[in-house]
């Protein structure tokens, strides 16, 4: 399974004169057919950047377009044993901090590399920014123009 990072998703809906766009359309109309997955994190972090250009009745339509649209698994944590701040001071404390220190990247970004490396059929991460994630996880780490090119 490969994992789509929020950018190739923000350039297909809102920037369409950039030069990539082609080839990112091209990634996405192949990769539907193969079940990709988005974080819940990469969710919230596209609706939240779409939702100053779309109207509320259509942002909150998001698994019709988006979900289903591209055949979508959203990948969510486990909430495991323990309570609420267990679960909390692991998933979006501990676990990314212990990234951020390691490999010096944005905490959004450990957030969904650490819940991307959990999910038990994911392969490759895909995104444009694929210079601040190689190196720093066990998956294969390309851009949608090298995912292409390697098929």
């Amino acid at each position: 399974m490969v994992v789509i990072d929020t950018d190739v998703f923000l350039l297909e809906f809102a920037f369409h004169r950039d030069p990539r766009h082609p080839v990112n359309s091209r990634f996405l109309a192949l990769i539907r057919d193969h079940k990709p997955a988005i974080t819940v994190y990469n969710l919230m972090e596209i609706l939240g950047q779409l939702s100053f250009n779309l109207a509320p009745n259509r942002l909150a339509q998001w698994r019709l377009w988006l979900q289903a649209g591209y055949n979508l698994t959203v990948l969510w944590p486990e909430p495991g044993d323990g309570d609420a701040f267990t679960f909390f001071r692991r998933e979006i404390y501990e676990a990314p901090l212990a990234r951020m220190q390691e490999h010096r990247m944005a905490f959004l970004d450990a957030l969904v590399l650490n819940l991307a490396e959990r999910g038990e059929d994911v392969t490759a991460f895909v995104t444009w920014n694929a210079r601040h994630f190689k190196g720093k996880s066990r998956l294969t780490v390309l851009t949608p123009a090298e995912y292409l090119n390697q098929l």
